[in-house]
């Protein structure tokens, strides 16, 4: 904060920074074991953390600042594993909810609210979880995108003339195992599967390799060049099949990808707004 303010104080203007703070933040990248059920913040605890950091921010000659501390990270019961979500509940929630009332000009941030149901991001605003921080949730998007589209690619072109990015990715991530061994079995039934499909998403530490870059760029030069066959993006993309029908957008492979990726963005940007 005190190098934050110097910044803020040699370049001038009028925006100065705002602040969030807190303890409770969770492995990054999902849990790496099944989860069943997990604890949500204490009420108690949470006035202790912005209490405590206060008094830090105070002993460093930082007690003006301490109003523009906007956010306190505290855990609402929210996270996801390999395969499983834990969805929120508002009820196991309420006594932080409340605590709230006692924090004046901050709202909670909630880390790892990946996969969560529309519901759930709506309740966890009203909720004053104000908050959710999005990861993996949008590369998961991405490579869902990507890999239906290589399947179109491959019912049109044929395999040998095709890029053939799931195959390309799996041999990039064996032959590169550093991202995700620690997160994932590296033998047995689920290894393969969790490389491509685990919520965890390992896979997005790899889009910037040279092959795996290369084979997304041929993917989407050759459905460029041609036009898709609106029963494949019905097999394939669902979602995005109705939205070339209704003439949201166009059938090229890049607005299909981007547009499966807002379909997560959207469902953050609804409950922010309060969209039923």
């Amino acid at each position: 904060c005190e190098t934050a303010e110097r910044a803020a104080d040699a370049h001038g203007g009028e925006s100065r920074p705002v602040y969030i703070v807190g303890t409770e933040v969770p492995p990054p990248g999902g849990a790496r074991e099944a989860i069943d059920r997990l604890g949500v913040t204490a009420a108690e605890d949470a006035r202790r953390t912005a209490a405590v950091h206060r008094a830090a921010f105070a002993d460093r000659g930082l007690a003006d600042v301490w109003p523009r501390v906007i956010g306190l990270v505290v855990q609402p019961g929210v996270e996801f594993d390999h395969e499983s979500v834990c969805r929120y509940d508002p009820a196991r929630a309420g006594g932080l909810s409340d605590a709230l009332g006692d924090l004046p000009g901050m709202v909670y941030e909630a880390h790892s609210t990946d996969y969560q149901p529309p519901e759930s991001y709506r309740a966890l605003v009203r909720d004053h979880f104000a908050i959710l921080k999005v990861g993996p949730q949008l590369t998961f998007a991405l490579r869902e995108a990507l890999f239906a589209l290589s399947a179109i690619e491959s019912e049109l072109l044929g395999r040998d003339a095709s890029s053939r990015l799931p195959d390309v990715c799996e041999r990039a991530m064996r032959d590169d195992p550093g991202h995700w061994t620690g997160h994932y079995p590296a033998r047995g039934r689920r290894a393969r599967w969790y490389r491509r499909y685990s919520y965890s998403d390992r896979i997005r530490y790899y889009w910037t390799r040279g092959d795996v870059a290369g084979a997304v760029e041929r993917l989407l030069a050759n459905l460029s060049g041609i036009d898709i066959p609106l029963p494949l993006l019905s097999q394939f993309l669902p979602a995005q099949y109705r939205a070339v029908r209704d003439g949201v957008i166009e059938p090229s492979p890049r607005d299909l990808a981007i547009h499966r990726v807002m379909e997560v963005t959207s469902a953050y940007s609804a409950a922010c707004r309060g969209v039923a």
